[in-house]
Formats: C-alpha cells, structure tokens, sequence
C-alpha cells in the first residue's frame, strides 16, 4: 500500500528518477507555480526547480539536500510547452505534454508564465533525443 502511495503522489525513492541531479544546487529556474493534481484535480501551489533536464517539484521552496521532491517530469518526454489560457480560463496559464499526458500550471504573472515556457522549451529541446530508427516511416519502401 505504502508503494502504491508513492506512486499516487509522485513520492518516489528511486535514485533512477533523479539521475544524480542535485536539485539543491545552482538550477536553471526556480519559482512558485500553481499546479492541477494528477488523480484528484484540485490546484495546489507548488515550488518548482527545473535542472538538467528534470523538472522537480516540492511543497515549500527550502529545498536542500535531504528534501523529497513531490513530483519529477523528465523534459525529454515532453513535446510541447505553451500557454493553456484560452484552454483553462485562467490567466498566465501554460500547459506541458507529453504523448500521453497533458498538466497545466499556472504562473503568477504574464512575465512568469513567458519565462517558465522559455525555459522549459530550451530544456526540452537540449535533453530530447532524436528521432529513433524505429520511429521513422519510409513511406517509399511501404509502397512497393
């Protein structure tokens, strides 16, 4: 029940999902966000930390060592960071997707919301792969 939990929440103690990143140390941006839960959809305000190409998230912004992220997204699963507000009906609203998943944020100025995308975006494209062998169509050969 106690895995179960972790999973739920995003509490999870595998090092794998941390890759060694020092969430602690010198990130590329740090701020408050205000962020849609995955299970139950309630909007929780969280302090975010977004380095080498993982984008963590805690309940307060004294962050160090010994703390337990509630959440990691790893960029290089997301395709897609853009402003969500036409989608939300909220302002300086910004969404972050994935193939199969879409979360929604919601920064606390248009300034904000403008700098969180750029930053994101810049991630995403440093620690995205390229395009896998098994991915590429050759719409030539499938002809024949």
């Amino acid at each position: 029940m106690a895995s179960l939990w972790r999973a739920a929440t995003g509490l999870t103690e595998k090092p794998s999902d941390y890759d060694g990143v020092e969430f602690w140390s010198n990130p590329e941006r740090t701020g408050w966000l205000t962020k849609q839960g995955e299970y139950i959809k309630t909007w929780r305000r969280r302090w975010f930390v977004l380095k080498q190409g993982k984008l963590f998230w805690f309940k307060d912004s004294a962050v160090t060592r010994a703390s337990k992220p509630r959440g990691v997204i790893p960029v290089a699963t997301c395709l897609t960071v853009k402003g969500a507000e036409d989608i939300l009906h909220k302002p300086y609203a910004f969404e972050l997707s994935t193939r199969s998943d879409t979360m929604y944020f919601i920064a606390d100025s248009d300034k904000e919301k403008e700098d969180w995308i750029n930053s994101i975006g810049r991630s995403i494209v440093q620690h995205s792969r390229s395009v896998t062998d098994n991915e590429i169509v050759d719409y030539d050969s499938a002809k024949r």
